[in-house]
């Protein structure tokens, strides 16, 4: 049960940025950003980053949502997703996805934990400043995002199912339907 009552029955974040509507579209907003406009990175590269660091949080809501929503995006879908989540570095991934992944699993820890070493490996596998920028946005969002959603106990659905609803509405609306 939530730490406050939000007049609404919705999981995690949604119910959060419905409560409070002038929050909410300025989150909706740079979540429809970060994960959906145009950019190198394809939203289900970013969709994975957004996921791994909220499983790094182990904010249950967060890594659902996120999880369901790469794997909708990417072509090898839930099994790379877990595979990421379970063990980076013997999963399956593009070295650049990795080396970003590493940089936002830093990001995850400590925002000064990222190192010019990290950076460079990042550029050596082919990353362009522009996604080692974003990556490290996307994971310091993610971090408030789940803060947010675990420091007010929001409800987290247990069934991937609903999730994998979810996902459809997002790859197909966007972020910013849910204040809508």
């Amino acid at each position: 049960m939530p730490h406050i009552s939000l007049d609404n029955e919705l999981p995690g974040i949604v119910g959060l940025l419905r409560y409070r509507p002038e929050t909410g579209r300025p989150l909706s907003a740079l979540a429809e950003t970060l994960l959906r406009s145009p950019n190198t990175l394809t939203p289900g590269e970013r969709e994975l980053i957004a996921a791994y660091v909220s499983r790094l949080n182990d904010c249950a809501f967060c890594s659902g949502s996120h999880s369901a929503f790469a794997a909708a995006q990417l072509p090898e879908g839930m099994a790379l997703v877990n595979a990421v989540c379970a063990d980076l570095d013997q999963a399956e991934v593009a070295p650049k996805m990795r080396a970003l992944l590493h940089i936002a699993g830093k990001v995850q820890q400590s925002g000064r934990a990222v190192t010019a070493a990290d950076v460079d490996a990042a550029r050596a596998a082919g990353a362009s400043d522009t996604e080692i920028h974003d990556t490290v946005l996307i994971a310091a969002a993610f971090c408030m995002y789940n803060r947010y959603v675990d420091g007010l106990a929001t409800v987290a659905p247990d069934s991937p199912e609903g999730y994998a609803q979810s996902a459809q509405a997002i790859v197909e609306y966007g972020y910013l339907a849910i204040v809508e």
